[in-house]
């Protein structure tokens, strides 16, 4: 089989929670799954799904915790069904490697036989192992993340955002009609609409269920916590056959959707909850203290799924028309997020030219304080962006929101998956080693014929052949990702989020079947920056100044420097973006409009709506550094990348002003998502937070899109690898997502040291 079990799919940085499931009802679960799935083998994809989603709800809801005053927990089956790996898998899945686990964990033959059963069923069906089998090759395409090829590929429906407004809207009975009459108008259709109809009945009985989850958490409490639950219980009745009236209300209807849909990121909550709130806080529904209460316990629920990069939460932007009420809820939240102080909601703020200044204040103090949130999105430079990127108008890119790493997507109205990332760094040694990627020796050429180093005779000829080698690569994947959405759309209608993706209803289509009324896709690119670098490094130390040959750089990157320490210092003191060097920076503007514009076509070519890079970053950067031979910028084998299109980690030596002036050269009106990193001191943002805000502002009103900021005292990050005992709630921004330092892997944590640390 070509899915190479082995490889690790995801690294659980925030570890996820043991299931509360005894094994034998794990694996009762897991063969009633099976079961239905094999007994819905011959009938359509809606019927399947519909069997299956039975199996899992609301079997797999835990228990209510004494401190939950929102409620809703699962516990993530090895095999089931979802939308992403983080939390589970994608389509109807398969998780290999926690099956695994699980069977260690089986004392009883007949046990571990019956889960052998099961593996060897999800061999052939699996959705993820049915794409990889049809797509992956021996030498140029990999499954994500095996390291050693210069592209990997996956099948997942991350880039996906829920219509929560509507939900909030017209609650249960409003989408009963509106499914009925959109039958009306397509009964050819009536299967699907049954299909969503089932997943209503299902979100009922899973709202039921909470009901008596929470009369089982009433049992030797106190009048005070049964109060809670009892406010909680009738919230939940409520909801059951009318719309959302409070806040609470809100958060459970939105939440227990989500958690049987299968989506990992949470919407835009001051536009769905806004409203809600002020209508509490004004009839005395809940006082300040209890609402702010409440918001902390909904993003302990979101904490508690720990889907590692994605979990966002968006708030602001310039387009609400509940401005009032929208920015008290983000005054909450953003409350709420400093004093939780977890990774996870990846609390987003989206700022703009007239916001309330404190807002944007209340954010600066938050991230001064070392939590990594809010994010900040600047509306004025992205939505320009979102118009081209996306190709929509003005008023639809409005409705942008990041998801994940900050991948853009339009509010429930597109997909935007990554499933194809590239290793533009790798490529370039393979195209400089004539085909060969020094890191193995495998030829990675994809076909396409490439001169040896000696044998090029010009800077031009070399770029040049490198592009055609990436144009190459960029063509294979972007077939591979259309190839994945047609593999999806087999296996799943994922009914729960089609129902509300706009259009999807309307059409009577599932969201990969020609529902969704923007059907795009992005693609992740790493080592950007390292290449560019060793561009310029080529270019000045072989063409113009020729004081070394192409060949003989060439061979002290394949002998990771060994012997050629001379020519490594000389390559290390070449321009190095990051620091406003118009060097450095053209080049790295020139690779980036390179891979913008090719991989925007290939897309185009290939059916999307839209398809764009992402310069983002999780901990990729750090696990495909691992098996990239050495480069040309200087950075040893096997060492860590660039972090999304911020420079190398301590390549930036003349101070954040000219880092970020760098970071402006690359046009965001080309891609679909970046990540801009900036590391502070503490004593910077409590002594000179004027300068610090005049910064960000400056920054902002230049066309800067989006920032992070990990915010630490010198010293503390080295401390915490020595007693990393004393330092558990020390969080930082690792790329596109924030994670306890403590928590990394040790090579992680070196390239988040290494970022300068701006004081």
């Amino acid at each position: 089989m070509k899915n190479d079990k082995s490889v690790a799919e995801i690294v659980e940085v925030n570890k996820k929670i043991p299931c509360e499931k005894s094994l034998e009802e794990q694996i009762d679960l897991i063969e009633a799954y099976t079961n239905a799935h094999r007994a819905n083998l011959s009938s359509s994809v809606t019927k399947r799904e519909v069997a299956c989603l039975r199996v899992l709800y609301p079997a797999t809801f835990r228990h209510v915790e004494d401190t939950d005053l929102v409620v809703g927990r699962t516990d993530v089956m090895p095999v089931g069904l979802g939308c992403v790996t983080s939390v589970g898998g994608t389509g109807h899945y398969c998780s290999f490697s926690k099956l695994h686990a699980l069977r260690d964990q089986c004392s009883d033959a007949a046990d571990v036989a019956r889960l052998d059963a099961v593996e060897a069923y999800w061999n052939e069906h699996d959705t993820r192992s049915i794409f990889f089998e049809d797509t992956l090759t021996d030498e140029t395409l990999g499954k994500f993340v095996d390291a050693k090829y210069a592209a990997v590929v996956t099948a997942r429906l991350s880039g996906t955002m829920l219509n929560y407004e509507e939900l909030v809207e017209l609650g249960v009975p409003g989408l009963r009609a509106k499914v009925a009459a959109a039958r009306r108008t397509n009964p050819s259709s009536a299967e699907f609409y049954e299909g969503l109809d089932a997943c209503l009945d299902i979100l009922v009985s899973s709202l039921e269920r909470h009901i008596e989850l929470c009369e089982q958490a009433k049992a030797g409490k106190g009048p005070e916590r049964v109060a809670q639950l009892e406010r909680v219980q009738r919230a939940l009745a409520n909801i059951t056959h009318e719309a959302p009236r409070t806040l609470i209300e809100g958060i459970e209807l939105c939440w227990i959707f989500t958690l049987m849909a299968g989506v990992v990121n949470y919407g835009r909550a001051d536009v769905y909850l806004g409203t809600l709130l002020d209508r509490d806080l004004r009839s005395g529904e809940l006082t300040r203290d209890e609402a702010l209460a409440v918001i902390k316990s909904w993003f302990k629920l979101i904490e508690a799924r720990r889907s590692n990069v994605n979990g966002r939460v968006i708030v602001g932007g310039r387009d609400r028309t509940n401005v009032v009420a929208a920015d008290e809820f983000c005054r909450f939240a953003i409350r709420a997020v400093r004093e939780n102080r977890d990774v996870e909601p990846q609390f987003t703020l989206r700022i703009y030219d007239d916001m309330a200044p404190d807002v944007y204040d209340r954010a600066l103090e938050a991230i001064g304080s070392g939590c990594t949130y809010p994010l900040l999105y600047n509306d004025e430079a992205i939505i320009p962006e979102v118009v081209h990127a996306l190709n929509v108008d003005e008023e639809t890119a409005e409705g942008y929101v990041p998801f994940g790493c900050g991948e853009l997507v339009i509010n429930h109205a597109s997909v935007g998956t990554p499933n194809v990332l590239y290793n533009v760094l790798k490529m370039l040694e393979i195209s400089l080693n004539g085909g060969v990627d020094p890191w193995d020796g495998v030829d990675r050429s994809n076909g396409i014929e490439l001169l040896p180093a000696q044998a090029i005779s010009s800077f031009d000829q070399l770029y040049d052949q490198y592009k055609r080698l990436i144009h190459s690569y960029i063509e294979l994947g972007t077939r591979a990702h259309r190839h994945s959405y047609e593999i999806l759309a087999q296996e799943a209608d994922f009914l729960f989020t089609s129902l509300l993706s706009d259009d999807c209803v309307e059409r009577g289509k599932a969201i990969l079947k020609g529902g969704i009324r923007y059907e795009g896709g992005t693609c992740e690119t790493y080592g950007n920056i390292n290449a560019s670098d060793s561009l310029v490094a080529i270019r000045r130390l072989v063409f113009e100044r020729g004081t070394h040959t192409l060949a003989e750089v060439v061979a002290a990157m394949n002998a990771n420097f060994e012997g050629y320490e001379s020519l490594r210092a000389e390559m290390l003191a070449c321009p190095k973006y990051g620091n406003d060097d118009p060097v450095a920076d053209n080049m790295a503007a020139d690779l980036h409009d390179f891979l913008c514009q090719d991989v925007r076509e290939a897309g185009l070519s290939m059916g999307f709506y839209s398809y764009n890079l992402v310069v983002i970053n999780n901990q990729v950067n750090t696990e495909w550094g691992r098996k990239t031979a050495a480069s040309p910028d200087g950075r040893p084998s096997g060492m860590f990348m660039n972090n999304g299109n911020n420079p190398q980690s301590g390549a930036d030596k003349n101070g954040p002003t000219a880092m970020l002036n760098s970071l402006l050269r690359l046009k965001i009106e080309n891609h679909a998502g970046s990540v801009q990193n900036i590391k502070l001191s503490k004593g910077m943002f409590r002594e000179r937070r004027g300068i610090v805000k005049a910064l960000f502002d400056s920054y902002f009103r230049r066309g800067g899109g989006q920032l992070m900021a990990s915010v630490v005292d010198p010293g503390e990050l080295e401390d915490a690898l020595v007693h990393p005992e004393l330092h558990q709630n020390l969080i930082v921004r690792v790329g596109g997502f924030s994670a306890r330092f403590v928590a990394l892997e040790k090579d992680v944590q070196q390239e988040v040291l290494a970022r300068t640390l701006n004081e």
